[in-house]
């Protein structure tokens, strides 16, 4: 049995009237008659599909990930954002299933990415502050150093987290950033040397509470 014709099954009020106006429908028509009603939003139907196939999505990504279960819920949840908005027509199981994998790996590797530009960043906090090198960055209980990063970054203002994300993790132009705020170029560099300061600040805060705690 397909995991179309299982939908159907499990969720009879999808494809009940599919089934009373040709009840000889092939795999292919049912197939095709689920995924139009996922780009029409059908709301059941989403629901029922997003059961048939989510196990199976995060038991691929886990593989792929070599058993991240962190990033691969992360890269699930990106996966079927993707797949809400570029669903199409599909007749073919073999079709569909490869087109979400499709989406899934790029999600994937998205995720690495953005896990990067975290890791990245929060070595930049580091190494640009004065007597950084004699300062151990403080350890995250979560394998994932962003974890403690985005703590920190939870401290500033909605601007200044706007203004990091920006320069750091979307690579815009400091003259942009610059123009946009009415500013200097040399002023903006030093209002983002400032904010730099102050996660440093709340990394080491953070790190100290967590110590203590232990």
């Amino acid at each position: 049995m397909t995991a179309a014709s299982a939908i159907l099954d499990l969720r009879p009020e999808i494809g009940r009237g599919e089934r009373a106006a040709a009840p000889g429908r092939t795999e292919a028509d049912r197939l095709g008659a689920l995924t139009s009603r996922l780009g029409a939003g059908d709301e059941a139907a989403w629901t029922a599909f997003h059961e048939a196939y989510a196990p199976r999505l995060f038991r691929y990504l886990l593989v792929v990930t070599g058993g991240r279960e962190d990033l691969a819920a992360e890269a699930l949840q990106q996966t079927w954002i993707r797949c809400v908005r570029h669903i199409r027509r599909f007749e073919s199981e073999e079709a569909l299933w490869s087109w979400l994998t499709v989406l899934a790996r790029s999600a994937l590797t998205d995720e690495h990415r953005r896990h990067s530009r975290w890791a990245g960043f929060l070595q930049r906090v580091w190494e640009r502050m004065p007597f950084a090198e004699s300062i151990a960055p403080p350890a995250a209980p979560d394998p994932n150093p962003e974890a403690l990063l985005e703590l920190a970054m939870n401290g500033l203002s909605a601007e200044e987290r706007g203004l990091i994300e920006a320069r750091y993790f979307d690579r815009r132009a400091l003259r942009d950033l610059a123009a946009e705020s009415g500013i200097t170029e040399k002023a903006m560099e030093s209002r983002l040397a400032r904010l730099r300061c102050e996660l440093r600040e709340q990394l080491l805060r953070l790190g100290r509470r967590m110590e203590e705690e232990q």
